[in-house]
């Protein structure tokens, strides 16, 4: 016979009514098959949300479980929780994880930001740690256009307003410019907070009776579908779909991560999640599933504000500052007193029981069943490959020739041209906005590194946190490309005197339908996981976000490809802190690593000769592994006095970048064996430029010979110019006036 339908008082759904929510005709009919009978409406809402692929990663997870996800330190499994997280010695670990809020923040950047920051800290929190560090990874536009302009102002307003009022530092991020995000923005968010190992929680829920609470602000119609909008390609119709968009809240925030730091140190709890995407639905299958049982939930209990809700609504609310905590049966009374004590709503919704069954009530009449296993990841929720098919662009990139690039006769108006790139110039009207110094543990406030170094209060050591990636190199050639953010990434955290310890990622690509946009996918999975294993640094966990392009009639126009790496490191003693500035006193500038003649895929070959299409910049992986042991090596024996990586526009401006933050100039000469524009603006990788007290030259041309790292001398620093092959560049005076005029006039 077949199972009874629960009642929720809608029309019985079909396929169409499937496909109108986002799912396959064929899901739909694995639904029936799974439940042994047809759904209700509000199931189908719930299959709608947790097997999207915002939630199931169903076109993505075959290729997620190929990257490298054991590692020495790792003390949660790679997406099993809601962070990744590390042991860092001293009895404490760091909870730290990357996700995007992309679609959100194309219609209304301001609330999109702003609850991404809302969501990835409670990911944290949720944890049992308190976040120390925020960083951001943000993609947009050409600047000089009106909707670039409105989504910059809207989505770095929002970071700021919500990440300052929560009171934690946005310490470090990227801010790229390409015409291929123009309709869609790429806004990626990274948090990473400290907890001790006997203070962590879990997202399970065990132990039949255990009472459940929905905590935090009430449930609204903001963010319904949310889930699906994220998995859903951008139009023209999009900003109609504006409720998807979620409203955040910093102050209830705030009080959220008290309560729920208190409640943990209390004892009271068994498991805690956000509730993020799809809402309730999510959070009672996620936590059942892990903890192999179910959920009775009375779905009138839930506090809410305005109209009356519906169950299928109350179900798939995104609203924001919200979490599912299943306490200890006996200590009810004291986790309400706890929210209460924080003004924060604190209702018993429902209690655990020992099957695998989500039983959903409304008033006391069953409007939902269905078993937790079949609706989450690695359960009944489907599991695709799609096609994959290089992508045409790739023959105009293979025919670049450097040969056909003319080297200008003056390199001086070359840099002018430069200094117009908004990949180039600072990002001061962006970073101004972002509170980087409360909490007082940002050393590189002070001391501006390659990557941003973060004190952890009470011991002799920090954490180094990075996010990178190019997506011009990745759309070049995404196995290749994402090799490279990954190795920057790394080289970031060693020339600031730490150690890699592990990565979370954010994979921002286009349709997995569509074969091209597939194979970025796929060969940028291949690149990550060679890179990971070759510098120990595994996967903690992370977020895939697809269907990031535009379509405007027939034509459909995807962003580049964007694997973002948010990179953990160990600075093992503060005293190994290594700074980008050139020192105010006599030193040497070394070149250390390869020096080639690559003008490939730079901002130069952009911005001056014009050129989108061209190879990847030149990248050895066994090279950048023994550049990372010399910088380590150097730092380690106190050998220099800085570090600064060379990344986009080349040579150069990691040597503008160096004097600016030292205050000081310095005269370098090119290598008569290299082309002038390719030393000077080649991006090629597996490079860093040091600056070496006199009396230690001859120590660090030493260690990097024995290592087999090669070296190059540039010149010294001192004076108030920038001195390029005998000619004066710049001044710091003309630098400093240049600077402050750059990108606000865009802005304003």
């Amino acid at each position: 016979m077949q199972p009874s339908l629960p009642s929720d008082g809608a029309p019985i759904p079909t396929v169409e009514t499937a496909v109108k929510l986002g799912l396959l005709p064929d899901e739909f009919n694995l639904i029936v098959e799974k439940l042994g009978r047809q759904p209700n409406f509000t199931e189908l809402c719930a299959f709608s949300g947790m097997w999207s692929e915002h939630c199931s990663y169903k076109n993505s997870i075959r290729w997620l479980k190929t990257l490298p996800r054991e590692g020495k330190g790792l003390l949660a499994e790679p997406g099993k929780e809601n962070a990744g997280l590390v042991d860092i010695g001293q009895g404490l670990a760091c909870a730290f994880k990357i996700e995007s809020h992309n679609h959100p923040s194309a219609i209304e950047p301001y609330q999109g930001a702003a609850t991404g920051v809302g969501g990835i800290n409670r990911d944290i929190f949720t944890m049992g740690a308190r976040p120390i560090a925020q960083l951001n990874a943000l993609f947009f536009g050409e600047p000089t256009e009106a909707r670039t302009q409105w989504l910059v102002k809207g989505v770095v307003k929002g970071i700021g307003d919500y990440g300052n009022a929560f009171g934690v530092p946005t310490v470090a991020g990227q801010t790229f410019f390409h015409s291929s995000f123009h309709q869609n923005p790429l806004v990626n968010a990274m948090s990473a907070g400290i907890v001790a190992h006997d203070k962590v929680m879990s997202a399970v829920a065990y132990g039949a009776g255990n009472p459940v609470f929905i905590v935090g602000s009430a449930t609204g119609k903001d963010g319904i579908h949310g889930a699906s909008f994220a998995s859903a390609e951008m139009s023209g119709e999009s900003s109609k779909q504006l409720p998807s968009v979620q409203v955040g809240d910093p102050f209830q925030e705030k009080l959220l991560l008290e309560a729920t730091l208190e409640l943990i140190e209390a004892g009271y709890a068994i498991g805690i999640q956000d509730m993020g995407a799809a809402g309730i639905i999510c959070s009672t299958s996620e936590m059942s599933e892990k903890g192999n049982s179910g959920m009775r939930i009375h779905l009138e209990r839930v506090p809410t504000r305005g109209e009356e809700m519906q169950p299928f609504e109350l179900l798939l609310s995104e609203s924001q500052e919200r979490m599912l905590v299943v306490g200890k049966k006996g200590h009810e009374a004291d986790i309400q007193l706890i929210f209460e004590k924080w003004d924060l709503n604190c209702s018993r919704i429902g209690e655990v029981i020992e099957e695998d069954r989500l039983d959903f009530y409304f008033h006391e009449t069953l409007v939902a069943q269905l078993p937790a296993s079949v609706l989450v990841l690695g359960g009944g929720a489907p599991v695709y490959e799609r096609e994959i098919k290089a992508p045409s662009y790739l023959a105009e990139i293979e025919s670049f020739h450097p040969s056909k690039v003319p080297v200008p006769p003056r390199l001086k108006e070359v840099t002018e041209c430069l200094s117009n790139s908004p990949n180039l110039v600072p990002k001061h009207w962006i970073t101004r906005q972002y509170d980087s110094m409360i909490g007082t543990a940002n050393l590189s406030s002070r001391k501006p590194s390659d990557a941003a170094i973060v004190w952890v209060k009470e011991t002799n050591s920090a954490l180094a946190l990075t996010v990178d990636v190019n997506p011009l190199y990745v759309e070049a050639n995404p196995e290749k490309g994402s090799m490279m953010a990954v190795a920057e990434a790394a080289r970031n955290i060693v020339c600031s005197g730490a150690r890699p310890i592990a990565i979370t990622n954010c994979l921002n690509f286009g349709n997995p339908y569509n074969p091209e946009a597939y194979w970025q996918f796929v060969g940028a999975i291949k690149g990550m996981g060679k890179a990971c294993k070759a510098f120990g640094t595994p996967v903690t966990g992370g977020n895939v976000s697809f269907y990031n392009q535009y379509r405007e009639g027939e034509q459909v126009f995807p962003v580049a490809p964007s694997p973002s790496i948010g990179m953990l490191g160990i600075l093992d003693r503060l005293d190994l802190h290594t700074g980008l500035a050139f020192p105010n006193a006599k030193a040497k500038i070394i070149l250390v690593g390869v020096v080639n003649s690559d003008v490939s895929c730079s901002e130069y070959l952009r911005q001056w000769h014009k050129i989108e299409k061209s190879p990847a910049p030149y990248f050895n992986l066994d090279q950048e592994i023994q550049l990372h042991k010399g910088i380590a090596g150097l730092i380690e024996h106190r050998l220099i006095l800085s570090a600064h990586d060379v990344s986009e526009g080349g040579l150069y401006q990691c040597l503008k970048e160096s004097a600016l933050a030292g205050q000081i100039g310095f005269e370098v000469y090119s290598d008569d064996d290299i082309r002038t524009d390719a030393f000077w603006f080649g991006e090629g990788q597996g490079r860093v430029v040091v600056s070496v007290p006199e009396e230690h030259e001859d120590a660090v041309v030493d260690l990097l010979a024995e290592l087999e790292v090669p070296a190059l001398y540039l010149g010294e620093v001192g004076g108030n110019s920038l001195v390029f092959d005998g000619e004066v560049w710049h001044t710091l005076d003309e630098l400093y006036a240049w600077n402050e005029r750059h990108l606000k006039p865009w802005l304003d």
